[in-house]
């Protein structure tokens, strides 16, 4: 098929799929706004500082990476936290948020109520409602937006340089989310120790299916789908590049724990419910499960768990279910 026949085809799907994909949980707050800078510092800033809630405090950053636009970061904050006191470097749990949800997505969930969380740094970052943690091809022009710049580098490090983080990191991530936690943890080796993903999108070009749903997700709010890795057959190396089924060797010394449902309705949908993007889903973790079983990961915990959808109740579940695994790699005791 041409590109253009392919985005043809993509942009007839994509309006379905977005119908289908859960923005946010319900209870969440409504996606922060971006503030457009006309020239960009030459170093990321903390621009202003917002106290949420208790133990809640929002950055707001303005990002070179990102064009100099000022995005949100969410910091669940430890007991004792205290960011005037540069000698202070906490244990740090990055929680990246799903498509198509924003930075705040997490705080709708049980995490403030964690007692074990009450230990550790927990940050929250804006990554776009569809920006896939990725630094965008856009036809071979790179810049804006550079996710994953502003994520490994700028706010890495603002946060290790005045607001209590250390180099001693896990991350984890739901859907869009768990593939960026897999990226991050496969393409910079030592930045984390561990690493989670729920319901994540694990091997994109698995097959045509897959392939096409990203494309969709990629087109969605008007976007050229091309932007983001290209074309999945000219730009296949950019593709390969950022799909965890093909850096699993970057991943094999590390905890890697995989969860999903298969799609089929499970404890917390009603009856009958189907979901084609958690069955979806399913097929690529249990591809790159195998695949890191081939290639001598001794360190994966699977929770494959059957029925179930692409839900928040299962993500704040299995986030429970993950917790003992990356907060051993943080050597924080619960």
């Amino acid at each position: 098929m041409t590109t253009s026949g392919r985005r043809s085809k993509i942009l007839l799907v994509v309006a379905l799929l977005l119908a289908l994909w859960p923005l946010a949980p319900a209870y969440a707050s409504p996606a922060a706004s971006v503030d457009t800078v006309q020239a960009a510092p030459r170093g990321a800033e903390v621009v202003a500082v917002t106290q949420v809630a208790d133990r809640l405090t929002d950055l707001s950053v303005r990002s070179p990476a990102l064009g100099g636009r000022v995005v949100k970061v969410r910091l669940l904050t430890p007991d004792g936290w205290n960011p005037s006191d540069r000698r202070q470097h906490w244990p740090t749990f990055w929680l990246l948020h799903g498509c198509c949800g924003d930075y705040t997505s997490w705080t709708g969930t049980d995490i403030a109520s964690i007692a074990s969380l009450r230990k550790v740094l927990v940050v929250m970052p804006e990554a776009g409602w569809n920006g896939w943690y990725s630094n965008w091809w856009n036809y071979g022009a790179g810049r804006d937006p550079a996710w994953e710049t502003f994520h490994t580098v700028e706010l890495r490090g603002l946060l290790e340089h005045g607001w209590g983080a250390s180099s001693n990191r896990v991350v984890a991530g739901l859907s869009m989310g768990g593939q960026g936690a897999l990226l991050y943890a496969a393409r910079h080796p030592g930045m984390f120790r561990a690493v989670a993903a729920y319901s994540g999108s694990a091997h994109p070009l698995l097959n045509d299916e897959s392939v096409n749903r990203i494309m969709g997700f990629f087109a969605g709010q008007g976007n050229d789908p091309l932007r983001v890795w290209g074309d999945p057959v000219a730009q296949r190396s950019i593709w390969a590049a950022h799909d965890p089924y093909y850096l699993a060797r970057q991943l094999k010394s590390l905890p890697v724990y995989l969860s999903c449902g298969d799609g089929t309705a499970g404890p917390f949908d009603p009856p009958g419910k189907t979901d084609a993007l958690e069955a979806d889903f399913n097929r690529q973790n249990h591809a790159l499960a195998d695949q890191l079983a081939r290639v001598g990961a001794k360190h994966v915990t699977t929770n494959f768990y059957g029925p179930g959808t692409h839900a928040w109740a299962y993500w704040q579940r299995e986030l429970h279910s993950s917790l003992p695994i990356l907060l051993k790699a943080l050597h924080v005791h619960t």
